[in-house]
């Protein structure tokens, strides 16, 4: 990962719907991932518009962390609406097609969460999914919070065991840090 993007700091992608408003129970799910993640000291990296992108961004930003937004020209002007990066994001990356969106944060990651979300976050799930279980990048944990792809996940579980090794199934923010660990620290800092 360049070191201008998150300075050393290893990159943690959260990936989730953009609906969720404050104080829905997914909003709060999201601030307490990026909140806890901050802490740890990862970077918190997301699509960086609404939602859980910017309540993830929040909480990291609460907690002293940094925030890279990743964000795609085709929600320039989105069902008539112009779609700008969330105040919280302190880098934004963008691109003009979604693949190449999803490419980038899928090699800048260092882990992904997957949060509830449509089919945007399917599409993001699968594509980090197909590179890590094919071995396509190098190993990353991927996090399934909450029950939402559980189904997904024992859907395919039942056809290639082996490709759900990487999967993380969790609740909680707590439970992501546990299992990463904290971030070293950037070489000579």
């Amino acid at each position: 990962m360049p070191t201008e993007i998150a300075d050393g700091h290893p990159v943690v992608c959260v990936f989730g719907s953009y609906s969720p408003k404050p104080g829905s129970a997914l909003w709060e799910q999201a601030y307490s991932i990026g909140y806890a993640l901050a802490r740890a000291g990862y970077v918190v990296a997301n699509g960086g518009y609404d939602g859980t992108m910017h309540a993830s961004a929040k909480g990291a930003k609460d907690a002293g962390g940094r925030t890279i937004g990743v964000t795609c020209s085709v929600f320039s002007n989105y069902r008539g609406k112009v779609l700008k990066a969330n105040p919280c994001i302190d880098r934004e990356i963008c691109h003009d097609d979604l693949l190449r969106r999803i490419e980038a944060m899928m090699h800048m990651g260092t882990a992904y969460v997957i949060l509830e979300g449509g089919t945007g976050t399917l599409s993001e799930f699968g594509i980090v999914w197909e590179y890590v279980c094919k071995e396509l990048i190098p190993p990353r944990p991927i996090f399934v919070v909450g029950d939402f792809w559980i189904p997904v996940v024992e859907t395919i579980g039942r056809v290639r065991p082996q490709h759900c090794e990487c999967i993380h199934k969790v609740a909680t923010a707590e439970q992501i840090v546990a299992i990463l660990g904290p971030a070293s620290p950037p070489v000579g800092r």
